[in-house]
């Protein structure tokens, strides 16, 4: 008999009160890791109105550093209010899927005729891909994490430390990094103990190393021609 991964139970999702106060806002929201833990998120995509090649243009636009009001900064606290200023991608309106998310942003013809860091021939092949076997792959991690499936197994490393030579590149216009209030300090001082440089690389988002690939790899051969020596 065959399994549909979309048939088996999703985890119970951890209870965070933020969430709770998102949805109460007077634009009601919602985090995208806890929106992509749903069952309806897979199909919310792969059977997007749209298609699924133009969500994905669409969504690598949002996130990219081409999409100008990518102008990030340090949220003060794991909070509603300040969450609420993150970008939809990130904190989604609470009734909208994804797909009606990124659909608005939808770059135009000559911009997609222009970038050259995500041709249309090259997004083809990921939308091919997943138009073949779905985002329920992907998907799985976000319910891991909202869940806390697996953590007993992670136990190990618990109080551990990255102690080799690391350094951090990303895009300067990613608001990924900030997230989390606190993450560069947690990084720096806790998680990597020998952490040389953070980087962010000017007119980069969220796909650093597809949007700006020559800066990225001039880094990578900076950091490891300093650790070398």
């Amino acid at each position: 008999m065959a399994f549909d991964i979309a048939d088996a139970p999703l985890p119970p999702k951890r209870v965070d009160p933020v969430h709770h106060e998102l949805a109460a806002l007077p634009r009601p929201r919602k985090h995208y890791h806890w929106y992509y833990s749903t069952r309806e998120a897979n199909d919310d995509m792969w059977r997007a109105p749209q298609g699924v090649h133009d969500f994905l243009r669409a969504y690598y636009h949002h996130k990219s550093a081409d999409w100008k009001d990518n102008r990030p900064y340090p949220l003060k606290s794991w909070s509603a209010g300040e969450l609420a200023r993150l970008p939809t991608y990130y904190v989604m309106d609470l009734a909208k899927t994804m797909a009606e998310t990124v659909a608005a942003e939808m770059p135009s013809t000559e911009a997609i005729a222009a970038n050259a860091w995500l041709t249309d021939g090259e997004l083809a092949v990921y939308s091919a891909e997943y138009r073949r076997t779905s985002f329920q792959g992907g998907l799985q991690w976000y319910r891991c994490g909202t869940s806390g499936a697996f953590t007993s197994e992670l136990e190990t490393w618990s109080g551990k430390s990255i102690d080799v030579p690391s350094c951090f590149i990303s895009g300067r216009q990613d608001w990924g990094t900030y997230q989390r209030p606190g993450m560069f300090e947690t990084m720096q001082k806790t998680a990597c103990t020998r952490m040389s440089d953070i980087h962010l690389v000017e007119g980069a988002g969220h796909w650093v190393q597809q949007e700006q690939p020559g800066e990225v790899g001039r880094l990578l051969l900076q950091f490891l021609d300093a650790t070398a020596a």
